[in-house]
């Protein structure tokens, strides 16, 4: 399993990844801390909701100038590009437990992570022969989900 941050894999379980993804780092951090745990059905309505922007994200961590939000949310947002970052590997996380002929409905996330990949060196040239830094991170996204028994 070269690439994962997790060690060994519980039994009955899929995982997925998504390399290099152009999301922030900020965003995908909070969401993975707030999909952690919870089952996969509730956290593909949760993704649609960011995407809709009718369910806020609560953020955990970098929190200068975030806003509360309506109900008993506290400081979020509404990370729409890492969202679709996120149902992308939701979604790839589904297909391959269908694959294996785990049970789609009683899929839990024991597992998910979101880390720095490689940066992209972009310069812009400015006046008087000078030249600007223009770096992008991009980020590894990992799930991990296990099967539930009933």
């Amino acid at each position: 399993m070269k690439g994962y941050s997790i060690k060994e894999l519980p039994e009955r379980s899929a995982i997925a990844r998504v390399k290099e993804a152009d999301v922030s780092m900020k965003d995908s951090v909070n969401i993975a801390h707030y999909l952690r745990g919870k089952p996969l059905t509730m956290a593909k309505e949760i993704l649609e909701g960011v995407i809709r922007k009718t369910h806020p994200v609560p953020y955990f961590r970098y929190l200068d100038s975030v806003s509360h939000r309506k109900g008993k949310v506290g400081p979020g947002r509404y990370p729409v590009r890492a969202a679709k970052a996120f149902q992308d590997l939701v979604n790839n996380v589904e297909a391959n437990a269908e694959f294996k002929s785990l049970d789609t409905d009683n899929l839990k996330i024991v597992h998910i992570a979101a880390s720095k990949g490689r940066m992209v060196k972009k310069y812009t040239p400015k006046a008087y022969g000078r030249a600007g830094a223009n770096f992008k991170d991009l980020i590894n996204l990992e799930i991990v989900v296990k099967e539930e028994s009933e």
